[in-house]
């Protein structure tokens, strides 16, 4: 079990890593957006297994709130770059 959980930590670095990339060659403000995206659920992905790792709660429901506000946070953003238009 705790093979498999290594290796998604693992894959969820890559795919942080991979956007940490992509956002600093993206050609628009909307994509870096949506990698943000990525990056930030990917890395609650992580805080997740960690939890799973140290059998902490703590570790859960900060990842439950951290996910709370990052769907705020990108819909926030997207009113931004859209500029209130629906």
């Amino acid at each position: 079990m705790s093979i498999v959980l290594w290796m998604t930590v693992a894959l969820l670095a890559a795919a942080i890593l991979v956007g940490l990339f992509r956002i600093a060659t993206a050609p628009d403000p909307a994509s870096r957006a949506v990698v943000g995206d990525l990056v930030f659920f990917s890395a609650i992905g992580v805080i997740v297994l960690v939890g799973l790792f140290k059998q902490s709660a703590a570790a859960v429901d900060a990842a439950l709130i951290a996910s709370v506000l990052g769907i705020l946070a990108t819909v926030a953003l997207a009113r931004i770059l859209t500029r209130g238009r629906r």
